[in-house]
């Protein structure tokens, strides 16, 4: 079912960046409600360090991912495309995921 040819890596990427948006806006608000940092207007605290992290993981996976679907050698048959295709979701959900998640660098959580 995990093989990077299974028809389901071509929704797999989008599903992880999903879970990931839903994960880090649900940290967000609980931290900013019932445990706000101390120093909530400064981007260095505890919740936006944290924000990070789960940021860089996910994409570290994002990024395996598409990198395990791209090397998988072309056989005869749609395994190859669905591979490549399912890479090039990996790739952009990555991509996304960093867009999104690296302004925790310069912004405050609770603003």
């Amino acid at each position: 079912m995990f093989a990077p040819t299974h028809p389901l890596q071509l929704a797999l990427g989008l599903i992880i960046w999903s879970v990931w948006f839903v994960l880090i806006y649900s940290v967000l608000s609980v931290g900013c409600a019932f445990a706000m940092p101390d120093n909530a207007l400064s981007p260095f605290n505890w919740l936006n360090a944290l924000l990070l992290v789960l940021t860089l993981l996910t994409t570290a996976l994002l990024a395996f991912f598409a990198w395990r679907c791209w090397r998988v050698p072309a056989p005869p048959g749609n395994h190859h495309f669905i591979a490549r295709v399912a890479a090039g979701v990996y790739l952009v959900a990555a991509i996304s995921t960093l867009a999104i998640g690296l302004p925790v660098l310069v912004l405050p959580p609770c603003f």
